[in-house]
């Protein structure tokens, strides 16, 4: 068995494990024949809520090359509810883009999902009329659609250039924090350098502002001692105002009236009332005992 057919038949298993009976083989001999039908809702084995829900349906017919997936699939659309020959081949078109979307990997169940969402989007009844009236209803509702959808683009581009730059920088520093900054040589060295930079700037800024504090203390001190110095030089007194009548600090006549206020005071003490033993100072015998003469010699 080659590579390409076992790729192939563990992909049929996957697609039936998904779609259920949704999925049949039609060929079980290379090349491979498959069928799968795609409806908008998936009601399960509820036929009838399917066909209430459901107003158009196809089935999805795929020849399988024997090199698949790396060659394309041969595709085909065979319409099962609602749609007209117009339709199906929208929805050929979009199998078939789906397909060179994923060339080179198994690609039947993406080609799927891509065929119902267009029948979600188209989920309407009478697509499969084919009057002239119903055809251009089924092109309002196109080009409504359009509109819309060029209007919606249109919002989030304006929205997106209305955004401030605050927003936008917001929005970069996200990214970053989500995607990481790569550490390389180039991003280490520039780090490095920013690092350094803003290093000696912060011990530059310290050490000015304790050159500045050391200034100012010196200039206050210095000034609050040549103010005392002033002042006390200022208000210092001459000689001739300390002994004149200007100031009165050494006047004479106020030392004179000083004197005899305190002799006439009679709270002092007079030295004629004291009880004094004159016979202690009297007695020069005393004195003749101290030999003055030798303290001199020794000198």
């Amino acid at each position: 068995m080659s590579d390409h057919m076992e790729e192939q038949e563990m992909e049929a298993e996957a697609l039936e494990a998904i779609f259920d009976t949704s999925f049949e083989v039609i060929s079980s001999i290379q090349p491979f024949e498959w069928s799968l039908k795609v409806v908008p809702i998936d009601c399960g084995d509820d036929e009838e809520e399917e066909n209430a829900q459901n107003h158009v349906a196809v089935k999805l017919m795929a020849t399988i090359p024997k090199d698949y997936p790396e060659s394309l699939p041969q595709l085909d659309i065979i319409v099962l509810k609602g749609l007209a020959e117009e339709q199906r081949q929208t929805v050929l078109r979009i199998a078939n883009d789906e397909s060179k979307s994923n060339e080179g990997m198994p690609a039947i169940y993406a080609i799927c999902e891509a065929v119902r969402t267009w029948l979600g989007d188209n989920n309407v009844k009478g697509l499969d009329d084919g009057s002239m009236h119903a055809q251009m209803m089924r092109r309002a509702r196109e080009e409504a659609k359009s509109k819309e959808k060029l209007e919606l683009q249109f919002e989030s581009q304006k929205k997106e250039d209305e955004m401030t730059s605050t927003e936008l920088e917001e929005i970069e520093v996200r990214k970053r924090r989500t995607e990481g900054t790569p550490c390389n040589e180039e991003n280490f060295l520039a780090w490095r350098e920013k690092f350094n930079k803003e290093t000696e700037d912060d011990l530059a800024r310290e050490a000015d502002a304790i050159g500045k504090d050391k200034s100012s203390t010196s200039k206050k001190k210095g000034g609050a001692n040549t103010a005392i110095k002033d002042e006390a030089i200022e208000n210092r007194l001459t000689g001739f105002q300390q002994f004149s009548g200007k100031m009165g600090v050494l006047n004479m006549e106020d030392i004179e009236k000083a004197a005899d206020e305190a002799e006439n005071d009679p709270n002092n003490l007079d030295v004629e009332e004291l009880n004094l033993d004159e016979d202690l100072f009297d007695d020069d015998e005393d004195l003749d005992d101290l030999d003055f003469d030798d303290d001199d010699d020794e000198e």
